[in-house]
């Protein structure tokens, strides 16, 4: 939909012109999730620099009347309008007066509207799922700088993304520890003399399970990343490595590679993000302790650096990393990344979408978790490939893949209870 189909309201305008001209003002998409409670962090460390004009949350209204009893943004999104008479009803409990509310609001419309008010200088785009889509999209094409922490946007729409990025100017820094890793590696030389890409993958909980230990997984067990503390489905996904397959197409479209010039490796310490190997053969790794904290506030002050509320690495300590290559029999959906990428066209949103329904049919207990690559597979051959020609178009896609692989869910469900398609 278009920008500005939400009008916000006058207070916002006289708040925005009262005296927080002083400061970068930011919307938070995602505010009650991992990266948007960091990033939250980060103002509050930073509080003189940085102020928040709107949060964007899904339901979790109680942690948004938190961020709003905090951080005092002008304007509160909510995924449904049913959260807003809740959400009232906390801030009342609270005791803030009508005149030092936010304005609330909810649904799409809003969240494009806070991404590319006038006021607002940065985007963090952390919304899991397609649901931010749009909104980053606008705040592209508003010429926001943003911080780009949501997968979906470019795995399902890289091409449409990217050259509106191209097209307005728009400063986008990835946030995501690996891609902020390779920002930053390719730091060291020009684009052309860089060769290859290198991502780390933890390698999850699995990483030394046979096929068939890997059938008998439970969702408690998929939950338990040992590096990273994340939502449900991106645990998941990091447990199939999906995730990393995800990133492999976020990594294509960034930084302009092809799909064969970037390579994942295993490395459980978690510690190396990214590598970048350039013609002289010389190798610049992005190196830092697992505290998101750091990438975030690299794409908020960025290019410019400066101290980050996390640990140091004290080199004096005796330490190993290890490296390994991913095993693709046992973890197939980075392979059908890798595949979805060369294949080019909407396979990369056909990919994404029958993930996530697996990956919800899973920690249901409709499916075993072999069978979310099952589902993907299934779903990629039966989709036909098209190029999208616009955001409404992928969501399209994005709704007819769901579609399918809910159906070949339902077939290794044996009719159990039916998935939401949405």
């Amino acid at each position: 939909m278009p920008p500005g189909s939400y009008k916000l309201g006058a207070n916002v305008t006289e708040w925005y012109d009262g005296g927080c001209l002083a400061m970068k003002l930011i919307t938070v998409l995602g505010s009650t999730g991992s990266i948007g409670r960091n990033t939250l962090d980060i103002v509050r460390q930073r509080s003189t620099e940085f102020g928040v004009y709107a949060l964007v949350a899904g339901r979790n209204v109680a942690e948004l009347a938190r961020q709003i009893l905090e951080f005092r943004p002008r304007v509160a999104v909510v995924a449904e309008a049913a959260s807003i008479a809740p959400l009232a009803l906390l801030l009342d409990q609270a005791g803030i007066p009508s005149a030092d509310r936010p304005e609330l609001a909810s649904g799409p419309e809003a969240y494009v509207a806070v991404a590319v008010a006038p006021e607002v200088d940065f985007l963090m785009s952390s919304i899991v799922g397609v649901s931010g889509m749009e909104a980053t999209y606008e705040a592209i094409r508003a010429r926001k700088r943003i911080g780009l922490a949501n997968k979906e946007t470019l795995v399902a729409a890289g091409r449409l993304i990217m050259s509106a990025v191209k097209q307005y100017g728009t400063e986008l820094t990835p946030v995501d520890s690996e891609h902020n890793g390779a920002h930053q590696s390719l730091r060291a030389g020009r684009r052309s003399e860089a060769v290859k890409l290198i991502l780390t993958a933890s390698g999850g909980p699995f990483r030394k399970f046979s096929r068939q230990e890997m059938a008998n997984v439970t969702p408690a067990q998929a939950l338990n990343h040992p590096t990273w503390k994340m939502g449900p489905r991106i645990t998941v996904d990091s447990a199939t490595l999906m995730n990393k397959g995800f990133e492999v197409i976020e990594a294509c479209w960034l930084f302009d590679f092809e799909a064969d010039d970037v390579e994942v490796v295993v490395h459980p310490q978690s510690t190396v993000h990214a590598m970048v190997e350039y013609n002289d053969g010389s190798v610049i790794a992005q190196v830092c302790a697992t505290d998101m904290r750091m990438p975030i506030q690299y794409a908020m002050t960025w290019p410019d650096r400066a101290p980050a509320p996390v640990a140091r690495l004290d080199w004096k300590q005796s330490r190993q990393w290890d490296f390994e290559a991913p095993d693709f029999d046992r973890f197939p959906l980075l392979g059908l990344a890798y595949q979805a990428q060369k294949a080019g066209g909407s396979a990369t949103c056909t990919l994404n979408a029958a993930d996530e329904i697996a990956v919800e049919a899973f920690l249901r207990e409709q499916i075993a978790f072999s069978a979310i690559a099952e589902v993907v597979e299934d779903t990629l051959a039966v989709m036909p490939s098209r190029e999208a020609a616009s955001i409404q178009e992928v969501l399209e896609i994005d709704r007819d893949s769901r579609a399918a692989a809910a159906e070949a869910v339902r077939r290794r469900a044996g009719g159990r209870t039916a998935l939401a398609l949405t």
